[in-house]
């Protein structure tokens, strides 16, 4: 008895070929890539005065002094809740927007619909249009299949190197490291980096292309979860083009079977067999359908956006539901207030946080030291961060129910030196003389005051500005017998 073979779970490629169309979704792709990809690449060429010892790159991810600048934004290593904030919002806009219109980002904004469009667009100018590109994928290896991919591969090749000298350029400043790259005086991490980003813009772009949206990318699995009846998608309207055929024979419906929705398609698929896996919401068979219509006389839209709960409607002559309707319902609602929300609340702690920033870190190994004169000593260490773009002197004060004192390290003052845009580590000591109460609790709350106020004489903390002052609560650590 013989075994029956295992299904395969992976269907070889067939290379898809998708045909040139003209259109509103398709100008509207081509607006998007332009845009988008104009931001990409040059960006990390703006210029942002900072002033002196400041980077002036407007957009630079610092690792090196672990360090986010965004314009007139500063992002320290301690905020890292505003970068967890935006991957949270930007998490809750793909929600929102699949929810209210299935996979647009998927068809209009993510990289790899960006790139593959652009590779397209070199593939079309060098090998020609659809049936030019299928008559040479066919044709055996000649002097003309030859050149033709060889200049293909090499633009290919060019604008992924485009895309990993972009990447590297986000981390340091970008004419610096231009010079170095083409003076081979760079890094090497930043030749390695490039190297990949080069390679996988290549292969994703040009050969896996929608390979990766239908095996690779987990979102089209995720999608079906954030879309319900009234998501807005795109839908053939069956009850109107059904049965197909020509336009001459009796009883046919508006298609007339030409195939220029499934030819123009990038993913290869026919959307008249209903929603599938692999579409991606482009909009280009509706481009390539209503031109169509418009040749034989009929209305178009026979490929359209459209909602399931339209559906019934529609085949019944009636008016469908206005888009806001679709649009805001509960789930769209929620998604935006999430959102709105979070970004409210980035946008007034951004505005409301201080400029200067201090971390208290008890040494629990040991508690407490007691001194020679029976005194109890507790050691704190703290991070002192000076957010202005000049040097600043902190200043320390502590507030406690009983007496203590406090010792800063090195100095015999009360105040701290710490240098423009740094974080410096300094030790702090408070004692609390043998026999005085705090000597002998357990706990004893200690607020620290800590302000960058200059001047001669330190004014009172009430009459510093809130920007310029801080606290911090921590536990004084007494003897108990």
């Amino acid at each position: 008895m013989q075994e029956s073979e295992s299904p395969k779970l992976y269907a070889a490629r067939e290379p898809i070929f998708p045909r040139r169309v003209k259109g509103t979704f398709r100008t509207l792709k081509w607006w998007l890539l332009a845009v988008m990809l104009g931001i990409y690449y040059l960006t990390p060429w703006i210029r942002w005065d900072r002033g002196p010892a400041m980077p002036d790159q407007a957009v630079l991810l610092d690792l090196a002094n672990r360090r986010f600048f965004f314009f007139m934004i500063e992002i320290w290593p301690h905020e890292f809740y505003f970068v967890a904030g935006l991957l949270i919002m930007a998490g809750l806009g793909l929600f929102l927007f699949t929810s209210a219109a299935g996979r647009v980002w998927c068809g209009y904004a993510c990289p790899q619909t960006v790139w593959t469009d652009l590779y397209i667009l070199v593939e079309r100018w060098v090998e020609g249009d659809r049936n030019a590109r299928i008559r040479l994928h066919r044709q055996k290896w000649d002097l003309e299949k030859t050149w033709k991919r060889l200049l293909k591969w090499t633009i290919w090749l060019a604008i992924g190197l485009a895309t990993g000298g972009a990447w590297v350029f986000y981390f340091t400043d970008a004419p610096t490291l231009l010079g170095q790259l083409l003076t081979f005086t760079a890094h090497p991490v930043a030749y390695g980096t490039m190297a990949v980003l080069t390679f996988t813009t290549f292969f994703f772009g040009g050969f896996a292309r929608e390979q990766v949206c239908i095996y690779g990318c987990p979102w089209p699995r995720i999608q079906a979860a954030m879309m319900d009846e009234e998501t807005i998608t795109i839908g053939y309207r069956s009850w109107r083009g059904e049965p197909r055929g020509k336009q001459t024979v009796a009883g046919n419906g508006d298609c007339i079977d030409c195939m220029a929705c499934v030819n123009v398609c990038p993913m290869g698929i026919d959307i008249r067999n209903g929603q599938q896996l692999a579409c991606i919401t482009c909009g280009l068979c509706i481009d390539a359908c209503d031109s169509m219509m418009d040749k034989i006389g009929k209305p178009r839209g026979l490929i359209g956006y459209l909602a399931l709960t339209d559906e019934p409607l529609e085949r019944q002559g009636l008016k469908d539901k206005p888009i806001w309707k679709h649009i805001l319902r509960p789930r769209t609602i929620v998604y935006t207030v999430l959102w709105a929300g979070i970004g409210i609340a980035l946008v007034a702690a951004l505005f409301l946080r201080a400029n200067l920033d201090v971390s208290v870190s008890p040494v629990r190994n040991p508690m407490f030291v007691t001194l020679s004169d029976g005194s109890i000593r507790n050691t704190y260490d703290l991070r002192l961060r000076n957010k202005h773009g000049e040097d600043r002197w902190f200043t320390f004060t502590a507030f406690a129910p009983a007496d203590v004192t406090l010792t800063l390290e090195g100095t015999e003052e009360f105040r701290v030196l710490v240098k423009a845009n740094e974080t410096k580590e300094q030790r702090l000591y408070i004692t609390a003389k043998a026999d005085t109460v705090a000597a002998k609790t357990d706990n004893l709350p200690v607020r620290l005051w800590i302000t960058d106020a200059e001047g001669p004489s330190l004014p009172p903390v009430t009459d510093i500005p809130k920007a310029e002052r801080v606290y911090k609560d921590t536990v004084f650590h007494g003897k108990v017998e």
